[in-house]
């Protein structure tokens, strides 16, 4: 029970995950209308429509007419991970993340944990101008550039319609994150992430860091996909986690054995500091 309780976080970001995934095969082979599409777009009981920003923005400046209710998918979208955490569907939506944490364990386990073939301090923002490229790209060629080698598509296509070439391009990200770059897809690379790290920038739902608390263990930073994120408040000061690379994944939350860390709402939390420093003043 206890090992259950300490990975909750973990185990309900796989049932969100695979969840969503069985949706969309029963939506292929079985007709169910809970959720239809894939995540670029999808119709939630056949009425509410949810677009991904990263897709829709590619359109445009592919040149392409938006229609009326992949507008309002979008802004629907924009309104959930704005208010908790756009890099949460990377942690708790995005199939992808299934074999970026796969390769994060062998690494763990193989003791390769800081074994990079790449400088990571050169490929810090790199996912930040990728997004650029490609929104440039499908400008020139008019089609949505990085649909072509999307992972999420091809993994939710994958399991809508079967085995097909797509696969191999996930085996690739696995290998890569594995052997080349710690957390390379997700954390350097991919722009769909990097999208919803601009999303959530003011979001509410964080993790709260209470310095009082630590004891300056580093589980955190160590289990940490986005650790730069951290690194700025652990053991240093009682604050949220602002980084906008944050996945509000809870892994931090789970491994850390002081209660230092929690899940809250980040102006509620700044709100009260605030009044508690001015009673002391006072």
């Amino acid at each position: 029970m206890g090992s259950i309780i300490k990975n909750k976080y973990l185990i309900l970001r796989r049932i969100t995950q695979f969840t969503i995934l069985f949706l969309y095969f029963a939506a292929q082979y079985w007709g169910w209308k809970i959720l239809e599409g894939n995540l670029s777009f999808s119709k939630f009981f056949d009425i509410i429509p949810l677009a991904d920003p990263y897709a829709v923005l590619q359109m445009i400046f592919a040149g392409a007419v938006i229609a009326t209710d992949v507008i309002i998918g979008v802004l629907i979208v924009l309104l959930i991970y704005g208010l908790i955490g756009g890099r949460a569907y990377c942690s708790w939506v995005c199939p992808v993340n299934l074999i970026t944490d796969l390769a994060a364990w062998v690494r763990r386990k193989t003791h390769h944990e800081k074994d990079n073939l790449i400088n990571v301090q050169k490929v810090k923002k790199f996912r930040y101008f990728f997004m650029v490229v490609l929104l440039l790209v499908s400008a020139a060629v008019g089609a949505a550039a990085f649909e072509f080698i999307n992972p999420i598509g091809f993994f939710t296509r994958g399991v809508a319609f079967g085995i097909g070439f797509g696969w191999v391009w996930l085996l690739v990200i696995f290998i890569f994150d594995t052997f080349v770059l710690k957390n390379g897809w997700c954390g350097h690379i991919c722009p769909v992430g990097a999208t919803y790290s601009l999303i959530g920038a003011k979001s509410i739902i964080r993790v709260y860091h209470d310095k009082d608390k630590c004891t300056n263990c580093g589980e955190c930073l160590m289990i940490c996909p986005e650790n730069q994120v951290l690194s700025p408040i652990i053991n240093k000061k009682s604050d949220y986690i602002s980084g906008i690379e944050c996945t509000n994944c809870g892994r931090c939350v789970e491994v850390c054995n002081d209660n230092a860390l929690k899940f809250t709402l980040r102006y509620i939390i700044k709100q009260k500091g605030e009044e508690n420093e001015k009673s002391n003043i006072n």
